[in-house]
């Protein structure tokens, strides 16, 4: 079909004013958090199911790739449309359709900002806890497709533990309804969990029912500061083993520190080599123990400094430090490798070793930070793109610590999913014989390969 009569024939679906060709719109629309832009054809935003239907059956018709995309705010380009085509923006579907208090659970459209759903549940009395750091900006459709995580995964798990059921569309335009509104349902095959976590490659979601928790009565902040990183790791460890299940338990390396101090103008004790941030929640009575217990294992692992919040501002100022991470590191060099690694958290003292060695031998920068409460670390490859030796290096210590990852008993990625970015690493971390059994998967919903082609898969 002829680019202007696929125009037309999409604007018959959802209306002129929206689907565009403008080189503003695909530009925007053709990029996430990393910036490398992609430009598609088409940019598109239904309103409904049934136009998401309409569209992918036109596109499956013409055999015209199709890339989801929400909030636009990953890190591994799983909304860039590197095939062009239609890029299929879900925006417009933005309405908290359903807070059910008595059963507790919401159901939504995709293009919900997180931060603007999280308020909405709160507002009621509820509590949903997923919570990735782009919160602001994200919306559940994407977390959906990524599975997003966030600080409080500690304590209560990423995106995936809280979808009971979803509408998805297939690549080749039928309906489906997955899942229901119940905690309990194991009728046939468990579709809902095999969309989570897909990154828009076997369809597209239009609609998800979560469950929600009751608002936590209380929380509290302690700020614990440790002369090293291995130190903190330590600290951490003996945390959870004490039963104490924080939720948010975060830590920042040294050289972090070093970034956030000399971009907000702060002074940072000379001696500081690592920071744990833990905030306790639940019932008034158990955040009072469990924040004494924090600090009494953290007396007992040499903590340099012990600050508890006793109030919200106070609280607010200590995170402070873990929100302006990101730009603060960033400032270091003009890009800024984020590579989520995931291991389990007795070994995130091993993983830090790891990173200091390949950071001394490779002469890089590779700042850490992350929630070391589930082993999930931020490690950024800090490289000048235009230095073509320096981008060659931050490439090799990328699948050093990939493979080191791998070796110490976790993975190559926590939060942030694969898209085109980790594909060429996928093989580190799963064998031929699983991501051929993906790749079935892949071909059974998506026959003429048109969903958000050139994700996951390097080949």
């Amino acid at each position: 079909m002829e680019h202007e009569a696929l125009l037309a024939e999409l604007a018959s679906i959802v209306g002129a004013d929206h689907v565009s060709i403008s080189e503003l719109d695909r530009t925007t629309h053709g990029q996430d958090a990393l910036k490398e832009v992609a430009l598609p054809d088409f940019v598109i935003w239904p309103r409904t199911t049934e136009e998401v239907a309409a569209i992918m059956r036109l596109a499956n018709r013409e055999r015209v790739p199709v890339t989801p995309r929400a909030g636009g705010v990953g890190y591994t380009g799983g909304a860039v449309p590197l095939h062009g085509g239609i890029l299929l923006s879900v925006t417009r579907m933005d309405q908290i359709l359903e807070i059910d208090e008595p059963n507790m659970v919401a159901v939504v459209e995709p293009g919900v900002v997180t931060a603007d759903f999280q308020r909405a549940v709160e507002a009621r009395g509820l509590f949903f806890p997923p919570d990735p750091a782009s919160l602001a900006d994200s919306m559940l459709g994407g977390n959906v497709a990524e599975n997003a995580g966030g600080p409080r995964c500690v304590k209560y798990g990423v995106t995936g533990a809280y979808v009971l059921g979803m509408t998805f569309v297939t690549a080749t335009g039928e309906i489906v309804k997955a899942g229901g509104r119940t905690a309990k349902n194991v009728v046939g095959f468990d579709l809902t969990s095999l969309m989570v976590g897909s990154e828009g490659m076997l369809g597209i979601v239009t609609e998800i029912t979560f469950r929600l928790l009751p608002l936590p009565e209380a929380n509290r902040t302690v700020s614990l500061l440790f002369s090293s990183p291995r130190q903190a790791a330590g600290c951490v460890t003996a945390i959870m083993a004490n039963r104490v299940i924080p939720a948010k338990l975060e830590l920042i390396d040294g050289f972090s520190l070093r970034a956030v101090a000399e971009y907000t103008g702060e002074p940072l004790p000379k001696d500081a080599g690592a920071l744990l941030l833990v905030e306790v929640d639940g019932p008034a009575s158990e955040v009072e123990r469990e924040s004494r217990e924090v600090e009494r294992i953290a007396r007992d692992h040499g903590a340099l400094e012990i600050v508890v919040a006793h109030s919200e501002q106070e609280s607010e100022r200590l995170w402070s430090v873990r929100r302006k991470m990101s730009q603060a590191v960033g400032r270091l060099r003009p890009r800024k490798l984020n590579q989520d690694v995931v291991v389990p958290r007795t070994r995130i003292p091993d993983l830090l070793d790891v990173v200091d060695e390949i950071s001394n031998r490779m002469n890089l920068l590779i700042p850490c930070f992350g929630h070391a409460g589930d082993g999930n670390m931020h490690v950024n490859v800090m490289i000048d793109p235009e230095d073509a030796d320096e981008a060659r290096r931050g490439k090799e210590a990328v699948e050093e610590i990939f493979r080191a990852s791998v070796a110490l008993g976790g993975t190559i990625s926590g939060e942030h999913g694969i898209g085109y970015v980790k594909a060429p690493y996928l093989g580190i971390a799963l064998t031929p014989d699983t991501i051929d059994c993906m790749r079935r998967l892949k071909r059974t919903f998506d026959p003429n390969g048109i969903l958000n082609p050139g994700k996951v898969f390097f080949n």
